[in-house]
């Protein structure tokens, strides 16, 4: 397998990693002019962004919305890391009247989708035996949360594997991948940046769906879309390994396999017969769908 095209450049965030205009980044792959630049971005967790960053998010790329995929155990986690360290000259203190909570940004809207929620996590569940079950309820009410999560790490979700995971995602999230939907369907919600804590697989996954949806592009592309986010989480890589065999997981879960995009695209067509009949179970009409389609298209669906 060769490496996927480079990003399209751009002048590096100080603390924002694995960003790209996915439609300039699909064109790019492509050669060809299917997507609309400008609209629908994606990222790691932009907590750390500094001053410098928050106002390029604004002023160059004209951010509105902010979709965040992650769970409250992964928000809670980035406010003690960004928030209980003291300032430095690269990462001064954040302002505490930022809206929400202090690792927001002014002027941005932020729409939260915890992917990771509760019809994913009781499907998990059910996989665990009587005995881990207890232990891990035991461990979360202590407050061992990453503890506790090692239980369905190890037990479960290690043997899923990535696609696995994602199937069970796309199964059981119904309610989830609606929301997030509905404000890609709302033109007046981009340009949208859609985040999870690296921006890889949540991010992934949620932007696979779309690109499939759109029907002109490749999976190639798609596929390259997802392997750069590898070579872009390099600089974290080392802490991101060591934060998943925290939590019961293989080093390989720091990866972007080349099947992933094949594997999972390839479950939705059959068990679904296509994207749309997916989208349309999960209460994505057809209409809904045309309306994203002509936002992102270049033709305009």
């Amino acid at each position: 397998m060769t490496s996927p095209p480079a990003p399209v450049q751009h002048e590096p965030f100080d603390k924002i990693i694995n960003f790209r205009d996915v439609g300039a980044y699909i064109n790019t792959t492509t050669n060809q002019n299917l997507l609309k630049p400008g609209l629908l971005f994606r990222s790691a967790r932009p907590d750390a962004a500094t001053p410098r960053d928050r106002a390029r998010l604004l002023q160059d790329y004209h951010l509105r919305t902010i979709l965040d995929l992650r769970t409250q155990t992964e928000h809670i986690e980035a406010r003690r890391k960004f928030t209980d360290s003291p300032p430095t000259p690269s990462a001064p203190a954040i302002a505490p009247a930022d809206p929400k909570h202090p690792l927001r940004i002014p002027g941005i809207v932020y729409q939260d989708v915890d992917l990771n929620g509760k019809p994913y996590s009781t499907a998990l569940l059910k996989q665990l035996s009587w005995r881990q079950k207890s232990k891990l309820y035991s461990l979360y009410l202590l407050g061992y949360r990453k503890e506790a999560i090692s239980v369905l790490g190890e037990n479960v979700m290690a043997q899923r594997g990535l696609a696995g995971l994602a199937e069970d995602s796309l199964e059981h999230c119904t309610a989830e991948v609606k929301a997030i939907f509905d404000v890609l369907a709302d033109s007046k919600a981009y340009p949208v940046l859609v985040h999870c804590t690296q921006g890889k697989d949540r991010t992934g996954l949620k932007v696979l769906l779309v690109l499939m949806l759109l029907g002109n592009v490749p999976v190639e592309a798609m596929e390259a879309d997802y392997r750069l986010s590898e070579s872009e989480l390099e600089p974290e890589r080392e802490g991101k390994v060591e934060e998943i065999r925290s939590i019961g997981l293989p080093e390989s879960f720091a990866d972007c396999p080349a099947e992933w995009v094949w594997l999972v695209s390839g479950w939705v067509n059959e068990r679904y017969g296509g994207v749309e009949r997916y989208l349309e179970g999960c209460g994505v009409g057809r209409e809904q769908q045309g309306v994203v389609r002509g936002i992102l298209l270049a033709g305009g669906g």
